[in-house]
């Protein structure tokens, strides 16, 4: 099974697409969308939309994964967010993605066996998990887009087996 997740944001937008075969995960592709920071939302949004597709399209994810809303603070940040947000799940379905959403203290836990791990930590265990370098991650939203769909990977299966032995 192979799943793009995703790590939406309004400066960055981080992706990456692993692949699983049995218990093994592979790394396919990864990195970040850079935002221009003065630009309106708008273009900020249609550049995520044209991004997220054209990696879709190049990379055929069977799901994708995004990392659910977290509770800011600041409400205008958590606004504009949801936007960022809602570019990508709109783009994933108009691809005919099914969509899957985990919160971030899911995707922490999933990856670092702790839901307060800070990004450091996450990147390391994702690097790990993944056999990847430091070159090979550019930033934090690339490797927690990578966590998403380490998270997403593990749920999945163990849903599926829950459902199988119901059955």
């Amino acid at each position: 099974m192979k799943v793009m997740g995703i790590d939406p944001g309004t400066s960055i937008t981080g992706f990456g697409v692993i692949e699983k075969k049995g218990t093994h995960l592979k790394h396919i592709h990864s990195g970040h969308i850079r935002l221009v920071a003065k630009a309106p939302l708008s273009q900020k949004l249609h550049q995520i939309h044209q991004a997220i597709t054209k990696h879709i399209h190049a990379f055929a994810p069977d799901h994708v994964a995004i990392e659910d809303m977290f509770y800011a603070k600041n409400p205008r940040s958590a606004a504009v967010l949801a936007h960022a947000r809602g570019a990508c799940l709109l783009t994933a379905h108009m691809a005919s993605c099914e969509v899957f959403e985990y919160s971030a203290l899911q995707v922490k836990q999933a990856v670092s066996s702790y839901g307060r791990a800070d990004k450091t930590q996450v990147q390391g265990m994702v690097m790990r998990l993944l056999n990847l370098q430091k070159t090979d991650i550019q930033s934090f939203d690339q490797s927690d887009a990578l966590a998403v769909a380490i998270c997403h990977l593990n749920s999945f299966d163990l849903q599926q087996r829950i459902i199988a032995a119901q059955s």
